[in-house]
């Protein structure tokens, strides 16, 4: 198992050898950034984009949450960590794509399905609970159709990548980009049983990359 001085290790073998290699990249990346994708996927140990999509440093933009979710556009007063990330990626970074990432084996999918953690204090589930209540609409209509087991779970776990979409779509930025052609959104999903990548088409279907 992983631990801190494992990271340490690791660091010193990036230190001795993948920073050497790039260290003219590392030069230009310490003037700025100027990614041109977001992704935004899960905490999930085992779905690492920059690994996923093979990218350098600096290529993509992350953000990482349970469940890959993006809350819809809200005035409230409260720290919005999506939003404000959402907000720099798009209109300070200027992105032209972003891109939603779904997977399989999701936690947090597994959470919303169950409401395991319904009902619980903060800190006890509670936070959890009330970050994947955003899914409690798609979830009323899978179990309607599928009921609770596997073809519900696949289902959902797509549907995280749908709900996101729709709600970025609330935030006043994203639309009036997409209608001025300068900026797209994607989704996607991954299977790490088999490792493949499955892309949404405008219909909203997923097929294998």
């Amino acid at each position: 198992m992983t631990d801190f001085a494992d990271l340490l290790a690791g660091y010193a073998r990036f230190r001795g050898d993948g920073w050497q290699r790039q260290r003219a990249r590392w030069t230009e990346l310490s003037e700025g950034q100027s990614p041109k994708v977001m992704v935004i996927a899960c905490s999930d140990s085992r779905v690492d984009p920059a690994q996923i999509f093979d990218t350098s440093p600096g290529e993509i933009f992350v953000v990482r949450n349970v469940a890959n979710l993006v809350p819809p556009f809200e005035l409230d007063g409260s720290r919005h960590g999506v939003s404000a990330a959402l907000e720099f990626a798009v209109t300070q970074l200027e992105v032209s794509e972003i891109v939603v990432m779904g997977h399989g084996a999701c936690g947090g999918v597994h959470a919303a399905l169950t409401q395991r953690f319904a009902g619980k204090a903060p800190g006890a589930g509670g936070f959890i609970a009330h970050w994947v209540d955003m899914l409690d609409d798609a979830r009323e209509r899978i179990v309607a159709e599928h009921g609770t087991g596997e073809a519900a779970i696949r289902a959902m776990e797509l549907e995280t990548v749908r709900v996101s979409i729709a709600n970025l779509r609330t935030f006043p930025c994203i639309p009036e980009r997409e209608a001025a052609g300068t900026l797209t959104l994607q989704g996607a999903y991954f299977a790490i049983a088999d490792g493949l990548l499955h892309v949404m088409g405008k219909d909203g279907e997923f097929r294998a990359a």
